[in-house]
């Protein structure tokens, strides 16, 4: 069975079909989905899918591109939820420097601010990081990440940057970039990175693989990252599955928590 460590099933490209497609998942093969908050709304909107589907567990967090709407009423509601019994992780939180806004400042501020909060209530990191490797490291390193543990989503850099992830112990999110042509650098990586720091996702519906690169993604597509993931590292298909769904139920503590 797989584990999707990485989803927004609350974006509202799934408006239409939300509940076909979630009852559908477990069918499919699919064991456990992570919805992952990168706002205080989504995170509402996560905390709302925790509660109606059993295998849906949650991710409370603001992503870097929303940390202009924190301040410290919020951020305190944000810390209340990581005791709900479904949150299993702070995120997404990071940088991004793909955009001007917001500030540089404002993110790096927020960003430690729930690198600090993950320490307290004692959950991993789930972390954003686009073109910023270098300031997501320092500030890693800073808050003794190492510390709290966690997975670099959306794994984009290069083999060498992922050392630096790999000497704080992080795993490392591989989604549909892997089965790009042009995802050479990832490839490497991924390679290179160990088979027990590797987690499956999608970032569900942005990043479908090939086949449906361009298209609306879900957890259904997994197999192709799977598969592409089997073939650079020289193992089956089920062994891929099996230890990232291993990995993610001991990183996020399902069956600790849960007694699954």
């Amino acid at each position: 069975m797989i584990f999707e460590s990485h989803a927004h099933y609350d974006d509202e490209a799934f408006d239409e079909d939300r509940e076909e497609l979630l009852d559908n998942l477990k069918k499919k093969g699919i064991e456990y989905v992570i919805n992952v908050g990168a706002s205080i709304k989504t995170t509402r909107n996560t905390i709302a899918l925790t509660q109606k589907y059993p295998f849906i567990y949650g991710a409370a967090g603001v992503h870097p591109s929303d940390t202009a709407e924190l301040n410290e009423e919020n951020f305190a509601w944000l810390k209340e939820q990581c005791s709900l019994p479904k949150i299993v992780a702070v995120g997404e939180i990071g940088l991004d420097y793909y955009w001007d806004e917001p500030d540089r400042q404002i993110q790096k501020e927020w960003f430690d601010r729930q690198l600090q909060m993950a320490r307290e209530v004692r959950l991993p990191v789930v972390i954003h990081s686009r073109d910023a490797a270098k300031d997501t490291v320092d500030m890693m390193r800073a808050a003794k990440a190492e510390e709290i543990g966690g997975v670099i989503h959306c794994f984009s850099y290069t083999k060498e940057t992922a050392r630096e992830f790999l000497d704080m112990d992080f795993s490392f999110g591989i989604g549909g970039v892997i089965t790009f042509n042009n995802a050479k650098k990832l490839k490497e990586a991924v390679e290179y990175i160990p088979m027990d720091k590797i987690l499956l996702e999608t970032d569900s519906p942005y990043l479908a693989p090939v086949p449906y690169r361009g298209k609306r993604n879900t957890s259904l597509n997994i197999p192709f990252i799977a598969e592409k993931i089997a073939e650079l590292k020289g193992i089956t298909y089920e062994e891929v599955v099996n230890i990232t769904s291993q990995n993610a139920k001991r990183l996020f503590q399902i069956n600790k928590k849960y007694g699954e």
